[in-house]
Parts: structure tokens; sequence; C-alpha cells
């Protein structure tokens, strides 16, 4: 994408400056986290990162390696039990973003983390699971998802839907009872999507320096809507960009120092 930085780095930094100050955001590993402690470590250094492990306030030094890597707990405000987690701080609303990924996700901003292919009982790919992401997606006051936009990701139909983002359109969110208000936006490495208000459709709002819509089109499953003002991603900062590649550095080194590939 340029010379200064790379698709997945616009990416993150475009993800952490979805994340406000002095908010509680629900943290998966991988993208999310990376982007949930670049965004404390630059705009918002009071956010609340709650990992599902039950770590509350966590203030990791390096990238966690898992939601059961000990520096999770070494400098949180708390270490709560995993059913507290969800039975009272998740599923009662009180957790302002939910931070996830996803395997398949479809123009309704719906995951799919469970099987790719197949049945449900004999798939071609069984993936790691639903884990807290149907909670999250449900329960958050709003959902910021982070993915790789592809042909293999964002699909027509979902092979099985894990997450609901939208349902099949307006309105479904509330049939079934779901408390938060669902996906603000997503965030790829081509660009950002957000909701049509009034079909709950996902746009395309916004391309990230020298990428094209065609570009975006391409790599998605279905029509892609195209705002009619598409606007451009603001660069990576050299700031955000430093303190980037330190927090991939530390992980890379904790992986090395485990012995994990």
């Amino acid at each position: 994408m340029s010379d200064d930085w790379s698709a997945d780095e616009m990416m993150t930094v475009a993800a952490a400056r979805q994340l406000r100050d002095k908010t509680a955001c629900f943290v998966g590993i991988g993208l999310p986290s990376t982007a949930a402690n670049l965004a404390r470590a630059t705009h918002a250094p009071d956010l609340v990162l709650i990992y599902e492990s039950g770590c509350l306030g966590a203030k990791p030094q390096r990238l966690p390696l898992s939601i059961g890597d000990g520096i999770l707990a070494e400098n949180a405000d708390a270490v709560v039990s995993v059913a507290e987690v969800f039975n009272y701080w998740l599923q009662p609303g009180r957790i302002d973003i939910g931070f996830l990924g996803a395997a398949q996700l479809d123009r309704f901003a719906n995951i799919n983390t469970t099987v790719i292919g197949g049945t449900y009982a004999s798939p071609k790919v069984r993936l790691p699971g639903a884990g807290g992401a149907p909670e999250i997606a449900a329960s958050c006051r709003e959902v910021i998802i982070v993915v790789r936009q592809n042909l293999r990701t964002f699909v027509d139909r979902l092979d099985f839907v894990t997450s609901v983002g939208f349902g099949s359109g307006p309105g479904d969110r509330a049939r079934l009872g779901l408390r938060g208000d669902g996906p603000k936006a997503v965030i790829t490495d081509i660009g950002i999507l957000e909701p049509d208000p009034r079909t709950c459709e996902l746009t395309l709002t916004h391309l990230h320096p020298g990428a094209t819509a065609e570009q975006a089109r391409a790599a998605t499953g279905w029509p892609l809507a195209v705002a009619d003002d598409l606007r451009t991603t603001r660069p990576p900062t050299a700031e955000e960009l430093t303190l980037l590649r330190q927090l991939e550095a530390s992980k890379t080194s904790s992986q090395a120092g485990a012995g994990v590939a």
C-alpha cells in the first residue's frame, strides 16, 4: 500500500482510532487485541480492556499470546471469573464496545467462526468456534469488526451463523431480543464499511490510501454498496507506526521465548 506502511498496519491503525478513551472494550485475541492496545498506547490511555478470561482493566506490557496469557492479569484492575465477566458485565449491557474478528462475514455483518463448507457435523474446515463472540455481538452497546477483505471472507452467504450482526436486515436484532446496537464499523485492509442506516447493509465509506473502490468490490462476494461521499482514511502517523511496530515486536519476542512457531 505504501513504502512507509503495510495494508495490515493501516487496518490496525484505523481500527484503533475507532476506540474512544474512558470506555470499556471487550477484546478478542489477534487483530482486535493489537488495535485495542495500540489505542491505549496513543489517544485512549484510559481505555478499559476486558478479556474473556476475566481480566478487567488489563494493561499488558506486550501483546498477549492468548486470553489465558498471564500478562493480562499482572496489571489488571481486577481478575474475576469467566462467569462474572459474562453474567454481570457483558449480558446486562455494561460494556461499551466489542472488538471482533471473523472467518466469514456477510453483507449484514453476521459472523461465522465455526465451520467452513460441508455440514456442521462434517465440515471441510472446523474453526475454533464461538467462544464469547455471540454474547459480545449480542450485548455490547456497539461492535467493531476487524478483518482482511477477500472473497474467502466476504461471502454472500455464511456457512454458519456464529454471531449475529443485523440478521437479515432492519428489525432483526430487536426481534431476536439482542441488547446492543450491533456493528458500528467493519475495518479491513482496504477500507472501512459502515451499516446503511435504512437497510443495515454494509456500505464502503472510506478507502485507505492507495486502495480503490474497484479493488474493494473485487474482494467482496456480494454487490458492494459504495457511499456517494466516499472518503480517504487518514494515513498512519509516525507515532502510531512506531508504537504498533513495538507491540508487534514484543509479541514476536514472546512467541520465540515460549517456543511458539
